[in-house]
């Protein structure tokens, strides 16, 4: 629902944008128009993930269609990139070269559309950090990516929209249209910045990010805690979706367990970390005992392997 309020807000603002901008000439509203487009483009864009990302598994995709949501997510960040950060680099570089030219109607009209703009993408803004809040604050809100995208879209527009007015009341105060385009390329820049944010961002869950710390150290935790375990080795997750970890974690058993014990140490195990742990979708265990352990890594054994 926050996506599709985003979108329609940002289809209404990008058109009022546009058609003011030409009447002004303004190089700050077309800014602001082009980064309206590109955030219609990337709602579209959210709209994809959210419905593609709930897809269940199957033969191709075993773990789900849960990294969908990060895909899309890039293409966001790329798109508020290209069309809006470079768009508004141009048009401020264009105004300082050949300069513009604007009537006081053009201000007047320029001024309301970014009136409207403002309360518009004002509103959107509180509904999103409404939605965060209500997902349980910022720290668990914002894991979803494209709650997040919403949310920084929402609030780079809002910064976008007041320097723009500001470049205009400055560019109608002085007559130097150096204000104006000062303002364009700000906002060039502050799209730039958001967009190499949240393109980071995906890219770190798209190679495999792992689970936050506090996960694998509740992990670890419940793992010592086993009676049946000599040691915890290793512990590694890794995100595959918005509410799903993948786990993979290996362990040596006290000596002296037989194999139908080690069944049954091995399926409790991955219960405790099922309950401790709502998201992780996916456990495995690689399960041994030190002394078959160390026999198999002892450097006559190893010598007796790497010569057979």
């Amino acid at each position: 629902m926050t996506v599709l309020v985003a979108l329609a807000a940002n289809l209404v603002i990008a058109v009022a944008k546009a058609v003011g901008g030409l009447f002004a000439g303004s190089p700050a509203l077309l800014s602001e128009a082009a980064h309206s487009v590109a955030d219609s483009l990337n709602e579209v864009f959210l709209l994809a993930a959210l419905r593609r990302s709930r897809r269940p598994a199957d033969r191709r995709h075993p773990f789900g269609y849960g990294k969908e949501r990060f895909f899309w997510s890039l293409l966001a960040a790329v798109g508020i990139f290209v069309m809006g950060g470079c768009f508004s680099f141009f048009q401020g570089v264009e105004a300082l070269r050949s300069g513009a030219e604007e009537t006081f109607g053009g201000y007047v009209a320029g001024f309301i559309v970014l009136g409207v703009a403002f309360l518009a993408e004002g509103a959107s803004l509180l509904r999103a950090l409404f939605q965060v809040r209500r997902q349980g604050g910022t720290a668990t809100g914002l894991r979803d990516p494209a709650l997040r995208t919403v949310v920084a879209e929402d609030g780079t527009a809002v910064l976008g929209v007041t320097l723009a007015a500001i470049g205009m009341a400055l560019h109608m105060v002085t007559g130097n249209v150096v204000w104006e385009a000062s303002a364009s390329l700000a906002i060039g820049a502050l799209l730039v910045y958001v967009a190499y944010r949240l393109g980071r961002d995906a890219r770190d869950q798209l190679i495999g990010e792992a689970a936050d710390p506090e996960t694998s150290d509740r992990i670890r935790s419940l793992l010592d805690a086993q009676p049946e375990i000599d040691s915890v080795e290793a512990v590694f997750t890794m995100k595959m979706g918005l509410d799903a970890v993948l786990v993979a974690v290996r362990v040596d058993l006290m000596p002296g367990l037989d194999s139908e014990r080690v069944e049954e140490v091995a399926v409790r195990i991955k219960r405790s970390v099922a309950g401790a742990i709502p998201e992780a979708g996916e456990i495995f265990l690689d399960v041994t005992d030190r002394p078959a352990r160390e026999a198999w890594e002892s450097p006559a054994a190893t010598g007796e392997r790497g010569g057979a």
